[in-house]
């Protein structure tokens, strides 16, 4: 069995275009995840070339350095722990929740995330729930008070100052908008 990672994969969707790619290139027993996929017979050099490039096709591209590697797994695992989030009345910290899933010590995690990001693991996770907040007040189905609670943030208050600080603008001035400002969240 052979693991590739994969950038910018962050929904079932991407799951399921990144298996319909390795099983156009002959690789039909591949396991996919967010952020991966076994084969089971390793790639050769050339392979890898052309996964990569019909990827890129795609949006998303082969990881080959550790280091990037492991910065990516956290990216997913933020992804995961927001959709936890959603479906859990208590969760852990994010440093215990990264640290356990990834058994690496979290202030190890912050430092190579940061560096390769410009940005710390926590802003990254603001970000994501912003998006989220984003997508949730789109539907038009709940009310702030209901999102703020579905996202685990402390108060209303706290998530629309959040939300003003990340987007620029107050929810209410960003709900009359016309235009989405949304992003995909391949490039939060």
């Amino acid at each position: 069995m052979d693991k590739i990672r994969i950038r910018n994969m962050v929904c079932d969707r991407c799951i399921m275009a990144v298996q319909q790619i390795l099983e156009e290139l002959g690789y039909p027993e591949a396991e996919v995840a967010l952020g991966e996929a076994v084969v089971t017979q390793a790639p050769a050099e050339g392979e890898l070339k052309k996964i990569d490039r019909e990827l890129q096709h795609k949006g998303f591209e082969l990881i080959r350095e550790p280091q990037a590697a492991l910065v990516e797994e956290v990216k997913t695992q933020l992804i995961t722990y927001l959709q936890e989030i959603e479906n859990s009345e208590e969760m852990p910290k994010i440093s215990e929740y990264l640290s356990e899933r990834l058994h690496h010590n979290y202030s190890d995690l912050s430092s190579r995330f940061s560096s390769l990001e410009e940005t710390t693991i926590e802003q990254y996770l603001i970000n994501l729930k912003i998006e989220r907040v984003k997508e949730l007040l789109s539907y038009g189905e709940m009310t702030l008070g209901e999102i703020a609670w579905k996202l685990n943030y402390s108060s209303v208050s706290y998530l629309s100052n959040q939300f003003k600080k990340v987007v620029g603008m107050s929810v209410t001035d960003y709900k009359k908008a016309r235009d989405s400002f949304r992003k995909p969240l391949d490039s939060v």
